[in-house]
């Protein structure tokens, strides 16, 4: 099977990535309860926004797209450990602080700081999927903002930037989810910018 027979992994790992950040961001944002949406969120960043992303990836591989390759696996990996993250070894209380807001800022910053650089890949590629890194590495920093803001005990700015960021992540994924339908669906149909 040639290159061109194989099917575009690129919306899979897309709308993994885009529902996922949605989900996430409206929690973060306060639209949607915190205490009982965990669970979703949490199958959803292991499932969907991880492996499906790994997933994606790999095909990406198979398919000589190094970018991709390098997009997906990471970010799928991202899901990942974000989740291991804010659960593991806390099963009895989801979300409780196994690292400190602190350390959690500095993980935040450097997925910031490679997703600005990945940002630079997408510049000979259409606006939908610029947009689409240029507003995560955005969403990353301000949420590394509100961790370390809570850190350092400004409780009512970290809960401002939160808000702001949980906005800007449903937006960031909103765009993830748009590209990836305007991949399947054709450009006509979602047209994007080149």
């Amino acid at each position: 099977m040639s290159e061109n027979e194989l099917a575009n992994p690129g919306p899979l790992g897309l709308i993994g990535f885009g529902m996922t950040t949605v989900l996430l961001n409206l929690r973060t944002a306060g639209i949607i309860p915190a205490a009982t949406s965990l669970g979703m969120i949490f199958a959803m960043g292991i499932f969907y926004g991880g492996l499906a992303q790994i997933v994606a990836g790999i095909m990406e591989f198979k398919k000589g797209n190094t970018f991709g390759l390098v997009a997906f696996m990471s970010y799928g990996l991202f899901w990942l450990t974000f989740v291991f993250l804010n659960v593991f070894p806390s099963f009895s209380t989801p979300w409780a602080p196994v690292v400190d807001k602190g350390s959690m800022a500095a993980y935040l910053v450097c997925w910031g700081i490679f997703t600005f650089l990945m940002f630079f890949g997408t510049l000979k590629t259409n606006r939908v999927l610029q947009f689409v890194f240029l507003s995560l590495a955005i969403l990353f920093f301000l949420l590394a903002a509100a961790d370390g803001l809570t850190f350092a005990g400004a409780l009512d700015a970290a809960a401002v930037v939160g808000t702001i960021a949980g906005l800007e992540g449903i937006v960031c994924g909103g765009s993830a989810f748009y590209l990836a339908m305007a991949e399947v669906n054709g450009w006509p149909t979602f047209p994007v910018s080149q």
